[in-house]
């Protein structure tokens, strides 16, 4: 995908000692005692990053860890201190107040937590009101307001009023205003955090069918991480203005950049994570449109393996072939396909392990993970989901056992 937004060396210090509190933060001094010693707040220090076209980006973190100061100065609700935002290779720091409202309005739509619905304005007043600031006529911004209500399922409500619907359907008018305008970018401030969890998980499932469906590159605060791992195609965790790690959901789970992040993530339960793609295996197979059983044989023998995934020319996956079936096809010269077996468990790359737990549990056969083209892409065996789900000790916690073991 195209990079939708870069941004380089962003630093934001809050305060008048700007030049005192950035060599301290350059010399990792800590960000309380930064305040302590100039009455400066480091927001956002030397950010680097890329968020590609139509993905969606969450930006996560504990509270005051700089994620709702970075959503703010990519927009400029927030001024940087120094540093660039680009979007499309035009350095949105550099613009003028008249350009910048222009990239606001037609560019980048915001979506707060508190909903931020006139209360005096109907439903469909309030989702219009984006494109009346940018004077669109009259008619033709309605049109697009019922479009964008109907998209949410809200065309029946658009008479009443913000204090006649749930929090869950006021924030979903929020975001179908946000989305009347037809913007290229979302911001979006813990926009669900103000909802019940029910509600808000329905939200997160709305997102994601909106997203499905309009492709936009989102940008999504959330102290929730649960949340980020649902909706977001990446995740950068911050803490005291610095990024601390930027990668897929998988990647920062399994592959933590330092002890913050991996205290952060220990609790994540790690079915709702982990996917087929994330422990399958490769596929030791044998081709019945082209070997006979003795080939099976060699090769089971070759892997010291008791059974084959069966494929045709393809590679689409067709079946099972054990070494007692390939043993009966050349007692009976009978081809592999007429003995192998073809009720054999699928699933495909994205499915979750908590869904692959039930299926694999009573197989009488490793499944087969295939893409949407019944093509094969690798096997599961039941160890590696067990071991998937198993608070597996890293080299260092390896070494500190032994230790103690040692000692006693």
């Amino acid at each position: 995908m195209p990079v939708k937004i870069k941004i380089e060396h962003l630093t934001k210090i809050f305060g008048k000692r700007i030049k005192t509190a950035l060599t301290m933060v350059e010399k990792g001094e800590p960000k309380n005692e930064i305040l302590k010693k100039t009455g400066a707040t480091v927001g956002v220090y030397d950010t680097n990053f890329e968020i590609n076209e139509g993905e969606i980006f969450v930006i996560m973190g504990l509270s005051g860890s700089g994620k709702s100061t970075l959503l703010r100065l990519l927009n400029r609700l927030i001024e940087p201190t120094s540093g660039k935002i680009f979007i499309d290779n035009q350095d949105v720091a550099t613009l003028n107040k008249e350009d910048l409202l222009q990239v606001r309005r037609k560019t980048m739509s915001m979506v707060f937590q508190n909903f931020g619905l006139f209360p005096h304005r109907t439903i469909l007043e309030n989702t219009e009101y984006g494109l009346e600031v940018q004077n669109v006529p009259k008619e033709e911004r309605r049109k697009r307001a019922e479009k964008a209500l109907d998209n949410a399922n809200l065309l029946d409500f658009k008479d009443q009023y913000p204090k006649q619907l749930s929090g869950g359907m006021q924030q979903r008018v929020g975001l179908a205003r946000a989305l009347a305008n037809d913007p290229e970018i979302l911001l979006m401030d813990e926009a669900f955090s103000a909802l019940d969890p029910l509600i808000r998980r329905e939200m997160q499932d709305e997102l994601l069918e909106l997203q499905a469906k309009f492709q936009k590159t989102i940008i999504f605060v959330s102290h929730d991480l649960n949340e980020a791992l649902r909706i977001g195609d990446r995740i950068a965790i911050m803490k005291d203005g610095k990024i601390m790690q930027i990668g897929t959901g998988e990647e920062i789970l399994t592959n933590p950049a330092n002890d913050y992040v991996k205290t952060f993530v220990e609790d994540v339960d790690r079915a709702k994570v982990i996917t087929a793609e994330n422990i399958m295996i490769p596929a030791l197979t044998t081709n019945i449109d082209v070997d006979g059983p003795s080939v099976a044989l060699k090769k089971m023998k070759t892997e010291e393996v008791s059974s084959l995934m069966a494929v045709d020319k393809k590679r689409q996956f067709r079946g099972v072939v054990t070494s007692e079936q390939a043993i009966a096809a050349r007692k009976n010269n009978q081809p592999l396909k007429d003995v192998m077996t073809t009720d054999v468990g699928t699933v495909s790359k994205e499915m979750l392990v908590r869904d692959i737990l039930p299926i694999i549990y009573d197989a009488p056969t490793p499944l087969a993970v295939v893409d949407d083209n019944g093509f094969l892409k690798g096997v599961l065996i039941r160890g590696s989901v067990l071991e998937a789900l198993a608070d597996i000790p890293d080299e260092d916690e390896v070494e500190e056992i032994e230790k103690e073991e040692e000692n006693k």
